[in-house]
């Protein structure tokens, strides 16, 4: 792979996996675009690694509290914050999970990688965001996250196996639709892609770990880098942004790329 290919995927993924835009659909679109060979599965453990240290690096008060909180979640108590939080993680999780193995066992993982359908869900679920931006509550803070409610955001997280889809847009939807302020709603998403990024990486990298030589390792470590960067700036001018702009901004960026895409894909 080229150096401006590996610094190309980096940052687009990088850029891309916290805001409500898909991560995965662009990185599908590249090689389509740039008429170039698909990345390959060692440069995907590596910026999912990139983006995970992100995410973890920004939310770090609340990852520590969830990580000190899991010995007493294995001991079946729930009856501090940060086991509280664990808990709602894992269980939120669980829904993604199963889909993607399901996917992944029938090949319809392999099938949905089509520039056709990553502009419908382009489309589609950036309007969905944006009715779910306009007109949803903001009565419910993170601190306020239920059980109900993490069960309700794990099914509409497990769309985003959908290319073109956004993990953080459809979450972030489902935590407006809940009653969830932007902020809030914005923190859930990224908090339950811990576990997300974290088994997709996983699964990933079991595949690739008796394959990756010194090359290979190498240009993951870049991509990794490259990605954290562009990962945390992401994510901090997002949060940021938050505070005074809503997601409309997304959804009209969504909405122009989706209907390029349909274009092109029936012309």
């Amino acid at each position: 792979m080229s150096l401006f290919t590996l610094i190309l995927v980096s940052v687009v993924q990088g850029i891309t996996e916290f805001l409500p835009i898909s991560s995965s659909g662009h990185l599908i679109l590249i090689p389509q675009v740039t008429g170039g060979a698909d990345q390959g599965q060692v440069i995907d453990v590596a910026v999912h690694v990139g983006t995970l240290l992100a995410v973890i690096g920004y939310f770090w008060r609340d990852v520590r509290g969830a990580l000190l909180g899991l010995p007493r979640l294995l001991h079946g108590k729930a009856d501090t914050e940060g086991a509280r939080l664990a808990l709602l993680l894992i269980i939120a999780t669980i829904p993604a999970v199963l889909f993607g193995l399901a996917l992944k066992l029938t090949g319809l993982d392999d099938m949905m990688r089509s520039m056709a359908l990553i502009g419908w869900t382009m489309l589609i679920f950036g309007i969905v965001l944006y009715w779910a931006d306009q007109t949803g509550g903001t009565s419910k803070q993170a601190g306020d996250w239920t059980l109900r409610d993490a069960i309700i955001m794990g099914f509409w997280q497990a769309l985003a196996l959908i290319p073109g889809t956004s993990r953080s847009g459809i979450t972030i939807t489902a935590a407006r639709r809940l009653g969830y302020g932007r902020e809030d709603s914005a923190k859930l998403a990224m908090l339950m892609s811990i576990p997300v990024i974290l088994a997709s990486g996983v699964l990933l990298g079991a595949e690739v770990a008796l394959t990756a030589n010194a090359q290979a390792a190498r240009d993951g470590a870049i991509a990794a880098l490259l990605s954290f960067l562009a990962a945390l700036a992401a994510l901090s001018l997002m949060m940021r942004l938050l505070k005074s702009v809503s997601f409309t901004p997304y959804v009209i960026y969504r909405v122009i790329l989706g209907l390029v895409l349909l274009v092109a894909a029936y012309s």
